[in-house]
């Protein structure tokens, strides 16, 4: 009866895949900013940036984060406006008012040093389980583990695991942490996920740790792990406003702190204005704007309409804390998510060539 390796056998497996994945990490990692500067506030930026963003993506925003807020303290004592802000086009903008909350913790909380431990770590806002191990191990030198969705996958396939546990995950990660390097041994599961050990298409003949790995040699690289199926995503269409005073300005709507796009300026729902018959009249339309979200695909109809010089004042935005009048050659000054800016753009396009 086969009773699977011994221990012995498997901690040399998990030191022999340590070394292979460290010895290739040292030869082909991507130089990336912040690879270059492990300081502890760039690696929780650069930590943030990345979850659900891809790198090339990231990049440009990440330098241009670090020229606006170079420190805890600066970032703290910025308005959240100008976060969003500098967040804009990034997407999942919770990431950004977490980041926000969790450096005016650090002020108040720690004297603006970041915590190192895992555990003071996952107290602040918007740090998870995977970012308070990558920081932890990476900017503090911590053998902490930090299991992502590259990571999650390697595993997996190393493995052969179909329906992997978050809890044997970490477990197994950190077996194959070195304790001298944890941050580049995390670096380098995380690497080998992106750029080898990809979803589809796995680089197998060029893995460094090919020969261990449990799932090739079964024949269920594809298979592991087991991708959940998708829900279908919901779909709505949303009639938006775009309304100009006298002046050609536009008046744009402050969403709630809280939901979507929580604290984003937008164009408002017609659905949602409050406004004396009348005082409105519609101009013209704006050709449509699809944008999907994680959850939901929208499709955005934009109307252009005036106010009457006639009218006293501006229609009610229900539902929105703060409204104001903008010229559309002035929407740097706001956060505004990726649809409203192509809204802007099309509307501004629009008035011109009136």
């Amino acid at each position: 009866m086969n009773k699977g390796p011994s221990p012995k056998g498997s901690e040399l497996r998990s030191v022999r895949i340590r070394t292979a994945l460290l010895d290739h990490f040292d030869r082909t990692a991507r130089d990336l900013p912040w690879r270059r500067d492990r300081t502890p506030y760039k690696v929780l930026v650069s930590e943030m940036m990345l979850q659900q963003t891809r790198v090339e993506t990231v990049i440009p925003y990440y330098h241009e984060w670090l020229l606006r807020f170079p420190d805890l303290e600066a970032l703290g004592a910025a308005p959240l406006d100008e976060v969003l802000r500098a967040w804009q086009g990034l997407g999942y903008y919770s990431r950004a008012r977490n980041l926000h909350r969790a450096a005016r913790e650090v002020n108040e909380r720690y004297g603006g040093q970041l915590p190192s431990t895992r555990r003071e770590l996952r107290t602040l806002p918007g740090v998870g389980e995977y970012t308070a191990g990558a920081v932890a191990s990476i900017a503090f030198g911590l053998a902490e583990p930090a299991v992502d969705g590259n990571v999650r996958r390697v595993l997996s396939r190393l493995d052969d695991i179909e329906k992997p546990r978050q809890a044997g995950l970490l477990q197994r990660a950190g077996e194959l942490l070195d304790p001298d390097r944890p941050g580049d041994s995390n670096e380098a599961l995380m690497e080998l996920g992106a750029t080898v050990c990809r979803p589809r298409n796995p680089l197998c003949d060029v893995c460094p740790v090919a020969e261990h790995c449990r799932a090739l040699s079964a024949g269920t690289v594809g298979l592991r792990p087991l991708r959940k199926a998708r829900k279908p995503v919901p779909a709505v269409t949303v009639d938006v406003a775009v309304i100009f005073d006298g002046n050609d300005r536009a008046l744009v709507a402050k969403r709630p702190d809280r939901g979507l796009l929580a604290g984003l300026w937008e164009f408002p729902e017609r659905e949602s204005l409050d406004s004396p018959v009348g005082a409105l009249e519609e101009e013209g339309a704006l050709e449509s704007v699809f944008h999907a979200f994680t959850h939901l695909h929208a499709t955005y109809r934009p109307a252009v309409l005036r106010l009457r010089e006639a009218a006293l004042s501006p229609p009610v935005v229900r539902g929105r804390p703060e409204v104001r009048w903008l010229s559309l050659t002035r929407t740097g000054e706001i956060a505004l998510p990726a649809a409203q800016q192509r809204i802007a753009a099309a509307a501004l396009d629009w008035l011109r060539r009136r």
